[in-house]
């Protein structure tokens, strides 16, 4: 190739990946708000992001991938542990994470009501965003301490047709976080109860007679948890706030039949 070819070269590939470069930022701004969700930034979207900052929440937790390193990413979050858990949290971290216990403690930003309101719709509005998968991260940052505690990582579980390794590669994985909030070691207990010898609690309530939903049987009393988890609530200072359970109420439509089965098969089997 002698110089006037490659100057050619030069010039037309030049010109064509600064085509194809101003196409793509073309399109990207064209499907911005769609992505978004532009149309749901309501004025307590924009005060919870500025309750975002004011605070500097992202000196310690990253959203969409953005931010510090140090605590959970929150990007989803409102999807994994709903409205009712947050405010609580917000309300008093220490209720639910003790610094010499868990090693970690998210400081009381003393918020009021109005404000934690604001950060969940901030946050909500976050996990509405259609972000491609991105950031692939689970609610925990780093292997926890807590026993039983510990996110998926046997994927060729996830592929067995076995209802046992289903639930139990559903209950540890970050899209559906069970394990972020319930531990499978016995007499740990997080956000809500420990899953260890579930079924043996189940049982024993059910002949006492102090449950009063529906459930005739363990495996109808978790599904109905998972489902509707206000029907009946667990005596527990922090397992509800003001009548309303603290775990999110989406599972119901979330979770297909199968899934829902498999959790069960796979809770009923921890002793």
């Amino acid at each position: 190739m002698n110089k006037r070819q490659t100057r050619t070269f030069f010039y037309v590939g030049t010109g064509l990946f600064a085509l194809v470069f101003l196409v793509l930022t073309i399109d990207t701004h064209r499907q911005m708000g769609r992505l978004t969700n532009s149309d749901q930034i309501t004025p307590q979207v924009i005060a919870g992001k500025h309750v975002w900052h004011r605070k500097n929440c992202i000196n310690c937790h990253t959203v969409l991938g953005e931010g510090a390193y140090y605590a959970p990413d929150l990007t989803k979050i409102t999807d994994l542990r709903g409205e009712a858990y947050l405010t609580a949290f917000l309300e008093d971290p220490s209720k639910f994470y003790s610094e010499k216990q868990h090693r970690r403690l998210m400081p009381n930003q003393h918020l009021s009501r109005e404000e934690i309101a604001q950060v969940i719709a901030f946050l909500s509005w976050v996990a509405r965003i259609d972000n491609q998968g991105w950031p692939p991260r689970p609610i925990l940052v780093s292997g926890s301490s807590i026993p039983g505690m510990t996110a998926y990582t046997k994927p060729d579980q996830a592929a067995s047709t076995d209802p046992v390794s289903q639930g139990d590669a559903l209950f540890h994985q970050s899209q559906v976080g069970c394990f972020a909030c319930h531990s499978t070691a016995p007499n740990v207990n997080l956000v809500g109860p420990t899953m260890a010898g579930v079924s043996a609690r189940i049982t024993k309530m059910l002949a006492e007679g102090v449950y009063t939903g529906t459930a005739r049987t363990p495996e109808d009393y978790i599904r109905e948890s998972i489902r509707t988890p206000s029907a009946y609530l667990v005596p527990g200072q922090n397992y509800s706030n003001s009548g309303v359970s603290l775990m999110p109420a989406h599972f119901a439509t979330s979770l297909k039949p199968a899934e829902l089965d498999a959790l069960v098969a796979y809770l009923m089997t921890l002793k």
